[in-house]
């Protein structure tokens, strides 16, 4: 993981909390529409992947008992992790590509309905991604994987030499000397695993994505309003696809790519495709980057414009984050993926409590504040969703106050203590969990392993009252927060929720 060259610790303060009638006149816990429905209070829980689903992408109980945790608090609004719009492998994810997970998805949305007392308004982030193969065993690179050419045979001077030859002497080449003989993509093969990317489009399938992508998000949508979600995140952010079309780096030259007008052509398209399928009642919003954090990238310029396009488009809310690519993530251990929160984009995305001295706590605000003026000077009220640290009552209200933002996110504090909502909101800060911003859990996703909090995982497992509680893979830690209040003895899960408020 990528660290900044300053090690200065910063320590999340909980500041001063408010009592329950501060709470009650706050900005924090007003009303605000985002397009034609109304959340509750201007709280935010934005998409998070817990690593719950099966291999094939159906909801667990597992699945089901995240959302219902995170639901107990009742924020604003929760968004449910990124989920594949394409019926394709890709690992323990939750998949919407199909009419096969139709069952669990309704179920995750009663769960959600339930336990939230139907305060909290529930979307689903719809992402697209490309083919990202695992770093390889040299051996099995050349032996099997590399297509051999005639520009390899003639770097290494054996034209007329079987294959078996020439696969085994690059195999014994060392890496300056295959810095020379291999393109900069086979080395990118070799040494972070082979990648797709939307200009490749000399590959038949990437050449097509602006002709393919729209109905697919369409379909993703009309089987999210189906299973009762109030609305869809259309995943323009990170590493994927359609961060990739707006991206400075796309270079595409068949009209979508290149100018900033032709990067955010195929996101209004398939903007356009969804809210033509669902409606106007249903909530249309995007996630997106106020900053790639990349040489050659997209800057906070960029995304004033791409942010513009999408509220005159009709966009019924902006959430912003903030790098997270794979352009420079750290080459990966063999067998393993790329991933792409560990170079210094990453970092951006998820800074830690060690950081320079602009430290981790709301460090993409500026950025945020910017975009949110050029939307509002070009005469839309679109709601902009800032998130990026945001750990205490304070931080949130000044925000608020300040115009930075309209939507306050909390992800890793929401995860530290589901309940962080609740708890301000009654006059309880008191009893929140303060994240430490360690990046424990950031740790588990990067290995794929389910998510949990260094806070909460082992609260409770060497006491009488462990039965029950759902244990990780390994059975080592607690795969949902503890209850709050505690709830007694034998009483079932989520009892307290009726009398919370």
């Amino acid at each position: 993981m990528w660290r900044p060259p300053e090690r200065i610790r910063h320590d999340a303060q909980p500041g001063r909390w408010p009592s329950a009638a501060e709470a009650a006149r706050s900005r924090l816990f007003q009303p605000i529409r985002v397009g034609g429905q109304a959340l509750r209070q201007r709280t935010w829980v934005p998409a998070m992947v817990p690593w719950r689903a099966t291999e094939d992408g159906l909801v667990t109980p597992n699945v089901l008992a995240w959302y219902e945790r995170f639901a107990r608090g009742r924020p604003g609004a929760l968004v449910v992790e990124a989920t594949g719009i394409r019926d394709v492998a890709s690992g323990p994810l939750l998949r919407i590509g199909d009419s096969r997970f139709m069952p669990g998805l309704h179920a995750l949305v009663e769960t959600v309905r339930r336990s939230s007392g139907g305060e909290t308004r529930l979307y689903i982030q719809l992402i697209d991604f490309l083919n990202v193969r695992r770093r390889p065993d040299p051996r099995k690179f050349f032996a099997r994987y590399l297509r051999l050419t005639a520009a390899h045979r003639r770097a290494l001077d054996m034209e007329g030499a079987a294959e078996e030859s020439v696969r085994a002497r690059l195999a014994e080449l060392g890496d300056s000397e295959l810095d020379q003989v291999l393109a900069p993509r086979e080395l990118e093969a070799l040494r972070r695993g082979a990648r797709e990317r939307i200009t490749d489009t000399a590959q038949p399938h990437i050449a097509s994505l602006p002709q393919v992508l729209p109905a697919l998000f369409a379909d993703a949508a009309a089987r999210a309003r189906e299973a009762g979600f109030d609305g869809v995140e259309l995943h323009y952010a990170h590493a994927y696809t359609m961060a990739s079309f707006l991206s400075a780096t796309n270079t595409r030259t068949d009209g979508y790519g290149g100018s900033r007008a032709e990067r955010v052509r195929l996101p209004l398209e398939v903007h356009d495709a969804v809210r033509r399928r669902v409606g106007a009642d249903f909530v249309v919003g995007v996630r997106m980057l106020a900053d790639e954090c990349i040489e050659g990238g997209s800057d906070v310029g960029d995304a004033e414009f791409f942010a513009l396009q999408l509220a005159a488009a009709g966009s019924d809310f902006i959430s912003l984050s903030r790098g997270g690519k794979f352009d420079d993530a750290l080459a990966p251990r063999i067998g393993a993926a790329v991933y792409p929160y560990t170079g210094r984009s990453g970092y951006e995305c998820m800074p830690s409590y060690y950081s320079d001295a602009k430290g981790p706590y709301g460090r993409n605000l500026a950025a945020a504040s910017q975009i949110r003026a050029r939307v509002r000077a070009a005469g839309h009220e679109t709601p902009i969703v800032a998130a990026g640290g945001i750990h205490n009552f304070e931080q949130a209200e000044a925000l608020l106050a300040t115009g930075t933002a309209d939507i306050v996110g909390v992800a890793r504090q929401a995860l530290a203590d589901p309940d962080w909502f609740l708890k301000v909101r009654t006059g309880e800060g008191a009893a929140v969990r303060l994240c430490k911003y360690t990046n424990y859990c950031e740790a588990l996703d990067q290995r794929h392993r389910e998510v949990t909090c260094e806070l909460w995982d082992r609260e409770g497992l060497d006491s009488p009252g462990r039965a029950g509680v759902a244990l990780s893979a390994d059975g080592k830690r607690r795969l949902t927060a503890p209850d709050w209040p505690p709830r007694p003895p034998g009483a079932p899960p989520g009892g307290n929720i009726e009398n919370s408020g």
